[in-house]
């Protein structure tokens, strides 16, 4: 019989254990510090209904969704996590308690061209806060609080959440008579980073017709910058030209006030007017955050406020505000830069036992004593030379063996050998469980990440 060639398709992570054992580290600190601020876990089904995902969707997204048919039903694979919340909430809207707080770490699928650190198939790590009828802005005020605490769990230091408002936007562009433009405005605007001012303005006039004076009023305005008080102060000098812009810098102040209370140094955010957010659900507040030594991934979190989160499936008013982490995309970056902590061990036990007696009786009850105690135990008993033995614990990366031979159980003692140091002592049995546990613990108090 010919063999079928094993492998991966393009765009798609597949992960050996250690780097696995990694990832899934990353994956349990943005769950637990979710779940922090209430946030409560939610999992949606990967495949919906076609007419369900692309409600809210089309163009783009119609042409990179994973769509098929399975008998007379039209299927797709889901393209991100909120179009299936939108669907959960309005489905659920009776059964809920608002504000509705989740948070949802699963896969996601984009039938787009496979590059060098974007994916057909990626985890994102979403949570949103949906009102009923009405959300109150401290909610806003809240998520960077949720995006520093992750970030600093994770070990990272140099990075800033960079915040502005819709409102400010809309009113500005309101003040310029492009409010028709005002969309294609922002969604060029917010590659500003990517292609320079020379060639947005360029885009803005030749493209969407915007007056040459107008468009140099556009880049004056996205260019003020300096400390959060002095880009609030000048915006001050706007205020009274138009309603929505007035409200939006009310916003924007009350969100920038309460930050501090929340936890997050000046350092971590910035009021930064070039922030838009591509999708025009946008109402409000919006997010990015970058890696300041790393400019060039762009934004690891997004997100920011919207005004009715499932006007396709209800006619219930359901304002929201969230973000979304591209979990897949950030580990691959923090591990193709060498920013994984080598540290913190990948192996897939904490001790490995090797029974050196005939009855297994006293290594089961040692593995079984560990357990108990929280640490990780796995048993080897496959009959292999002792060189063999300690080989694959070396392979594993192990960071304890304990032997346990006619000698050790006639003692009522177990020998146990750190790895890294080398280092080989006897203990208690009835002690070692314990001793073990305090060690790992100690192992483990590193974070994930080194700057």
């Amino acid at each position: 019989m010919e063999k079928v060639k094993a492998r991966t398709l393009s765009g798609f992570m597949e992960l050996l254990p250690g780097p696995q054992t990694q990832f899934e580290r990353v994956r349990r600190i943005l769950a637990d510090t979710y779940a922090l601020y209430g946030f409560t876990p939610l999992d949606t089904p990967v495949i919906e209904s076609s007419e369900v995902l692309l409600a809210k969707a089309g163009g783009e997204t119609e042409k990179q969704i994973y769509r098929f048919t399975k008998g007379d039903t039209d299927l797709s694979l889901r393209f991100d996590l909120t179009v299936p919340l939108a669907k959960y909430v309005a489905m659920h809207y009776n059964e809920l308690s608002f504000p509705f707080r989740r948070y949802q770490i699963g896969k996601v699928y984009r039938g787009e061209r496979a590059q060098r650190g974007r994916f057909r198939e990626f985890y994102q790590a979403d949570i949103d806060v949906i009102g009923d009828g009405s959300l109150d802005i401290i909610n806003e005020a809240e998520i960077p609080a949720v995006i520093y605490q992750t970030f600093t769990k994770l070990g990272l230091k140099r990075f800033r959440i960079r915040i502005n408002n819709r409102k400010i936007l809309n009113g500005f562009y309101a003040m310029l008579e492009l409010t028709d433009k005002a969309g294609d405005v922002m969604r060029t605007v917010d590659k500003l980073d990517k292609i320079g001012a020379e060639k947005v303005k360029e885009i803005l006039v030749e493209d969407f017709a915007v007056p040459a004076d107008r468009a140099d009023e556009i880049l004056a305005f996205i260019a003020i910058t300096g400390t959060n008080a002095q880009v609030l102060s000048a915006l001050e000098g706007y205020r009274g030209r138009n309603p929505l812009f007035d409200q939006g810098l009310d916003e924007l102040k009350t969100v920038t006030a309460y930050l501090s209370d929340f936890g997050v140094p000046e350092e971590n955010f910035a009021v930064d007017l070039t922030i838009a957010r591509g999708l025009d659900y946008y109402t409000g507040t919006v997010y990015e955050t970058i890696m300041l030594d790393h400019p060039e991934v762009g934004s690891v979190c997004s997100g920011g406020r919207y005004d009715n989160l499932a006007e396709y499936y209800t006619d219930k008013q359901l304002p929201g505000v969230g973000i979304s982490i591209g979990l897949t995309r950030l580990f691959f970056v923090l591990e193709d830069e060498g920013m994984l902590n080598p540290d913190l061990s990948t192996a897939p036990t904490d001790v490995l036992i090797l029974p050196m007696t005939e009855d297994l009786s006293p290594a089961i009850a040692f593995a079984t004593a560990c357990r108990a105690a929280g640490v990780r135990a796995q048993l080897y008993t496959e009959p292999k030379k002792f060189k063999a033995k300690m080989s694959y614990a070396d392979k594993i990366g192990v960071p304890y063996v304990a032997f346990l031979g006619d000698d050790e159980v006639a003692n009522g003692v177990v020998s146990i050998k750190d790895m890294t140091s080398g280092d080989q002592d006897k203990r208690p049995l009835a002690e070692a469980p314990a001793w073990l546990a305090g060690q790992i613990a100690q192992r483990n108090q590193a974070t994930p990440i080194k700057e």
